[in-house]
């Protein structure tokens, strides 16, 4: 089985996958992140709350990817030790890239962030990665994630409409903040 499959399944299996993260698993599809997101803000109004949804779609995500933060996460988050902690960095470090115009070339740079894209496993070392959302928590929001995207989205009173943005608001700057590295 490829390093892919056999990640996903002991993810999978040990039930480490964020619930709300709708990639890379079974009966998981942007479908079910917008149902999701879509029936929380429904209830809400109902209620005769307003709802505010904020629709992240980070530049180039997967290049902001720490490799040392996310080999940390590996192995203590999702429990990756020995012969495959030591694989994935080595699936990591090392990597160059440079730009072809024609036929000039830039000069080769060793890339110290980011995951491999067009790859199978950078997606999912990308979501491995972003799965910590005690930040949004942190301001009484809640995430929905599918893959690279993000949906911040919450409620409240209206009356109390100009620190839901507020909140909102401080949110987003800081998840900039943190990508913006």
């Amino acid at each position: 089985m490829p390093v892919a499959g056999q990640l996903l399944e002991h993810l999978n299996a040990a039930r480490l996958l964020p619930d709300l993260q709708s990639a890379y698993r079974a009966y998981h599809s942007t479908e079910t992140a917008v149902l999701k997101v879509l029936a929380d803000i429904l209830r809400a109004l109902d209620t005769g709350d307003v709802a505010v949804l904020t629709l992240l779609d980070l530049s180039a995500a997967f290049d902001t990817v720490d490799h040392a933060t996310l080999l940390r996460r590996l192995e203590v988050s999702y429990g990756l030790q020995g012969h495959v902690l030591g694989w994935c960095q080595s699936y990591l470090d090392g990597r160059t890239q440079y730009v072809r115009r024609g036929t000039d070339f830039s000069t080769v740079t060793l890339l110290l962030n980011g995951v491999p894209q067009g790859s199978v496993l950078g997606p999912i070392l990308f979501v491995l990665y972003t799965a910590d959302m005690r930040l949004v928590d942190k301001y009484q929001l809640r995430p929905h994630l599918y893959a690279d995207d993000t949906q911040i989205y919450g409620s409240c009173h209206p009356s109390a409409a100009s620190q839901l943005q507020e909140r909102v608001s401080a949110c987003v700057d800081e998840v900039a903040s943190m990508y913006a590295k």
